[in-house]
């Protein structure tokens, strides 16, 4: 993929432009994946991410028994023209040869699982390297952190870490800003920092999702993966400055969100999360664009669907963002 000749359109050059002082093999492999699949060169990019084997067992691919095959994912994500497609490693290497140049892959390092002791401060393992990504053919990796957890200042050595590594490697990082732990909330969690969310869930309010969002920018990332926020302010020292912001709508609020991701310079791709109606699914897509953000990275939403349901959802949300 190095040699691979990358037209880049107007509105790509201009995100790429925004990551000034970066190197231009990182900014190429960036343009792979805003110039791939239907909404390449748009300046918008959706993504599917099947990590959830680790994050939450393989029962998350019952519903649609198809889904325990990588070359499924692999030929999903190819079909509907996605931008990109992140996976664990031996998930990826299980599929790479069949699917090689099909849809630019991201590796995600770090993940956890469901069966450890429940804890309010979750934590996750690098289970893979950035030069396995290199050797796979990746055009990025992925790393999951937690504010809020009192694991996240050695996650953040580890971040830190990768992005420097990935970054000699010419790819570029994506770090999923998942506020959890006992930082954020004294709610009892699971091992993975799962609680039952309510209206005002702190981990999903506006302030916190933000804040989550500025540190990853700060810490390297080239993409940030964050959670819609809510209405809600969590923080008692941010309720004051919090009355100079516009939340009351979605849209509202992902604006604020990717003006924290130094102002816009950094792309903002927000989760699909679990799995809901395709109406309410397509609803979020017109609030991400609405509100500036990049685009969305969506699992569950595709995977747990029929395929030519799932490809229609696709279809239906693509042209949401091209429009």
């Amino acid at each position: 993929m190095i040699g691979a000749l990358v037209i880049i359109s107007k509105q790509v050059r201009a995100i790429l432009d925004n990551y000034e002082g970066e190197l231009p093999s990182v900014r190429l492999n960036l343009a792979r994946l805003f110039m791939h699949g239907r909404l390449g060169g748009t300046g918008h990019i959706m993504m599917l991410a099947v990590d959830q084997g680790f994050e939450h067992g393989p029962t998350t691919f019952l519903s649609n028994p198809e889904g325990f095959s990588p070359h499924y994912h692999f030929a999903l994500a190819a079909d509907a023209g996605l931008s990109g497609y992140t996976a664990p490693v031996s998930w990826l290497r299980a599929g790479v040869d069949s699917y090689l140049g099909a849809v630019p892959m991201i590796l995600k390092v770090n993940h956890s699982n469901r069966l450890l002791p429940s804890s309010d401060d979750p934590d996750q393992a690098l289970i893979a390297s950035v030069q396995d990504a290199v050797d796979l053919g990746c055009v990025g990796v992925g790393f999951t952190l937690y504010p809020g957890s009192e694991f996240y200042l050695r996650q953040l050595q580890e971040l830190s870490d990768i992005v420097a590594q990935a970054r000699e490697c010419g790819l570029f990082t994506v770090v999923w800003a998942y506020p959890r732990g006992s930082g954020i909330s004294a709610t009892q969690s699971d091992a993975y920092g799962n609680q039952a969310a309510t209206a005002d869930d702190p981990r999903l309010a506006l302030d916190t999702i933000a804040y989550s969002a500025h540190m990853a920018c700060l810490a390297g990332a080239h993409i940030v993966k964050v959670n819609l926020p809510q209405e809600s302010i969590a923080r008692a020292d941010s309720v004051e400055p919090y009355k100079h912001v516009k939340m009351d709508t979605a849209a509202d609020r992902v604006k604020h969100v990717v003006s924290c991701c130094f102002n816009g310079r950094r792309a903002v791709i927000f989760s699909g999360g679990s799995t809901k109606n395709a109406a309410k699914v397509l609803d979020d897509v017109a609030v991400v664009r609405q509100g500036g953000g990049t685009g969305s990275i969506i699992g569950r939403n595709i995977f747990q669907r029929p395929r030519e349901e799932a490809l229609q959802l696709i279809d239906k949300a693509a042209k949401l963002y091209a429009a």
